[in-house]
């Protein structure tokens, strides 16, 4: 694996990814090794998504997707899963300086009817308020998985076209129905923790994003871990199936 040692030493403009989705993983292990709560891992998780955040901003980037909580995370034990929810609702609601000061537009992926009350209300406020911002457009990806999204954008295309007759669907005709069509794909996928798999995440999306794995536990990820792999990924010549 490409270390930081390894990059160059300068980043292109002309080549910088407009999204990059991050799945951030390993709050728990991080937790684990210093002999702490689980919860705790998960809220030094939140600060090293702002600090991502902030360095993605500086960087030039549009977009940013956070895989927060999967459709899966629902299986770890009670307890846990409520603490992540609080979590979620009380960020959402406690961050709103840091949105206004970057000038973040927080958005949602997911599958928001199965979320609690509190944590749908924070998530409705929060895109509201912030939907008048210019500045980098954060997708927290709650509740979602790549399998239930697909189905979801099935749905709603069948729904949609109930009267229409013998309609064609195709790969251009369901993107409108993603939870985020506005949303370029993501050129660049990033795993922390030292798993190498995306765990369902924007599996529509990612056809061919590039990916990105780092041995680092998500709670200790810093800008320069981020700039490393913007370094990285800046380093690959994409093809899309073709040749260059």
């Amino acid at each position: 694996m490409t270390t930081a040692a390894d990059q160059p030493q300068s980043l292109s403009d002309a080549s910088m990814p407009a999204h990059v989705g991050i799945i951030m993983d390993g709050n728990g292990r991080w937790a684990r090794q210093r002999k702490l709560k689980r919860t705790q891992g998960h809220r030094e998780g939140v600060e090293a998504a702002k600090r991502v955040v902030v360095a993605a901003e500086q960087l030039g980037i549009g977009y940013l997707s956070l895989y927060s909580f999967s459709t899966e995370n629902w299986k770890r034990a009670k307890d846990e899963v409520a603490f992540i929810m609080g979590l979620v609702a009380r960020n959402l609601r406690d961050q709103y300086d840091f949105y206004r000061e970057h000038r973040i537009r927080l958005y949602h992926s997911g599958n928001i009817g199965k979320l609690p009350p509190d944590v749908r209300s924070e998530i409705a406020a929060v895109t509201a308020d912030t939907k008048h911002y210019d500045g980098i457009k954060v997708n927290l990806a709650v509740n979602y998985g790549g399998r239930d999204e697909i189905v979801r954008a099935v749905n709603r295309w069948i729904a949609a076209h109930e009267q229409a007759p013998d309609p064609e669907l195709s790969i251009d005709a369901l993107r409108p129905y993603l939870d985020l069509p506005e949303f370029p794909d993501p050129d660049l996928i990033i795993r922390s923790g030292g798993h190498k798999r995306i765990s369902n995440f924007l599996l529509w999306q990612s056809a061919y994003s590039e990916l990105y794995f780092s041995d680092r536990l998500w709670p200790a990820w810093t800008a320069e871990d981020f700039t490393a792999a913007i370094k990285d990924y800046q380093q690959r010549q994409r093809n899309y199936g073709g040749v260059k």
